[in-house]
């Protein structure tokens, strides 16, 4: 199952657009709040200069490139932690996802509304943060009301997880994300990591502006805000047109690469999108190659080559003997794979080596 990636935001911002683009399917994108009720899921593929030299280097008879899958969930509005706006169904749809990407307008645009009124990038984080940390706090006091029950019994694993609900609580109660809260050891990141909350999450804000700022958007005040607060947080921020990458999309491929070198862009604010996404979730990824197929394989930063093994077959994970390794740009230099070996750049690895993103990998086990 693929790691997800919610996209979230106030109605109107343009999450269903970016979505279509993304995933070149068509959720409903209409000026109205709540035009998205139902989650739209798209699998997508991450962009990589590497995966596609490699294909071209093998000419392999089938392609499976690494992917992540984006969420389109309906626009959450004030009071949401309470029910308003079909609240509780959209909170529950950011819970399923494994990271969050916050979409906020960065346009004016008389025709299109604002569920508030007014175009405020700022406003619009707090307001969707502030229902965010709301239901967290209904989460946690539920949680810590079942564990004081259960600390008068002496349990110490309890006994931990008052201590840390009583931290979460007041850490929420002053506006402050869960992600603020760090576990004082692994009972406490098991009772945090169990209550699913929605601040937990990695995150990441994608600013939608219009096509005309785009020539000047490191000058953009509204896009400078959240740049700031951004840079603050140490949580990335990526400007894009979802309205022009909805229109990158629907041309043939043979002439987006010419439409979008007219736009002044060196590549799709799409690509940067789902690196971000991918980034976000703390994600790598390792390659095997050959004639018969190139695949890239997603795998958390820091597996082990056992691990990472047994994500092609558990049977590659119980049998691993050793793995070689070679590195893309080393190939990418040389050549060809005998090339490498030659130069003695062909590595023989363990299990206790760490994989590294953009390793070309090569296992030998036993059934």
């Amino acid at each position: 199952m693929a790691l997800s990636v919610g996209i979230v935001g106030l109605p109107n911002v343009g999450k269903s657009t970016l979505f279509n683009a993304l995933s070149e399917k068509q959720a409903e994108a209409a000026n109205y709040a709540f035009c998205t009720i139902d989650p739209n899921v798209g699998i997508v593929p991450v962009p990589d200069p590497r995966f596609d030299k490699l294909v071209e280097l093998y000419r392999p008879k089938k392609v499976v490139p690494a992917s992540v899958e984006f969420v389109d969930i309906a626009g959450l509005v004030r009071g949401a932690s309470k029910g308003e706006g079909k609240g509780n169904a959209f909170l529950s749809n950011i819970r399923d996802a494994d990271a969050v990407a916050h979409v906020v307008r960065g346009f004016e645009d008389e025709n299109i509304v604002h569920v508030d009124n007014r175009v405020d990038p700022l406003a619009d984080i707090e307001t969707i943060e502030t229902e965010l940390i709301l239901k967290d706090l209904e989460t946690v006091q539920k949680r810590l009301d079942k564990a004081e029950r259960a600390a008068k019994g002496q349990d110490p694993f309890e006994r931990k997880a008052v201590a840390v609900c009583k931290r979460l609580e007041g850490s929420l109660n002053q506006g402050k994300p869960a992600t603020a809260t760090k576990p004082n050891d692994e009972d406490e990141a098991l009772v945090i990591r169990d209550m699913f909350l929605l601040t937990n999450k990695p995150s990441f804000f994608v600013v939608n502006v219009k096509d005309d700022q785009l020539a000047d958007i490191d000058g953009d005040p509204l896009v400078a805000q959240v740049r700031k607060l951004g840079k603050e947080r140490g949580v990335p921020v990526v400007v894009i047109s979802a309205e022009i990458e909805s229109e990158i999309m629907q041309l043939p491929k043979e002439e987006r690469a010419e439409f979008i070198e007219s736009l002044g862009l060196d590549e799709p604010g799409l690509h940067k999108v789902i690196r971000t996404g991918y980034a976000t979730l703390d994600l790598i990824t390792y390659f095997t190659a050959g004639e018969p197929e190139v695949h890239a394989w997603t795998i958390d930063r820091g597996t082990k080559a056992p691990q990472a093994a047994g994500k092609i077959h558990s049977d590659f994970e119980r049998g691993f003997i050793r793995a070689e390794v070679m590195k893309c740009e080393d190939l990418f230099e040389l050549g060809s794979e005998q090339a490498v070996k030659s130069a003695g750049k062909l590595a023989v690895e363990g299990k206790d080596y760490v994989v590294r993103d953009g390793d070309i990998m090569h296992f030998r086990f036993i059934v």
